[in-house]
């Protein structure tokens, strides 16, 4: 899903980011971010190791939700216009686990001869335990 046009004057301080869900996060899924990323920890993908580690099951790889809560602020601007992304991880997600992630602009800034933007990103499981937290700055384009 391709990001929408928009200009920085359109931006809001305060203005909500689309919400994104994933619902049911599943082994495969670790699996293939395993594949895609080249962490094969087993932790993420065997059972008895899983479990020999003092872990009830398998758990996604923090990467994993990191890349997930990327896509907040990807589809609100576009990856090209992204400058920074930080996050903080508080807690695991497991099989089965939905994810809701949310974010939101809480500055307008100039800076590098930029207009941009900057704002916060939190996701969550369906418990509303916090899974990540960030921040990004992105730069919009003026209004011709």
């Amino acid at each position: 899903m391709p990001a929408v046009k928009r200009y920085w004057e359109d931006v809001k301080e305060g203005e909500a980011l689309p919400e994104m869900r994933i619902e049911g996060l599943t082994r495969t899924d670790f699996v293939r971010y395993a594949g895609a990323s080249g962490d094969f920890n087993p932790i993420h993908h065997d059972q008895t190791f899983a479990e020999a580690s003092g872990n009830p099951t398998v758990f996604a790889m923090g990467m994993l939700n990191a890349g997930i809560l990327s896509r907040v602020v990807t589809r609100f601007v576009g990856r090209p216009a992204v400058r920074r992304y930080r996050v903080r991880f508080a807690t695991r997600a497991w099989p089965g686990d939905d994810v809701v992630c949310t974010g939101k602009v809480t500055r307008k800034l100039e800076e590098d001869g930029e207009a941009r933007i900057a704002g916060e990103l939190h996701a969550v499981n369906q418990k509303g335990e916090t899974l990540i937290s960030g921040s990004f700055v992105a730069a919009l384009p003026r209004r011709p």
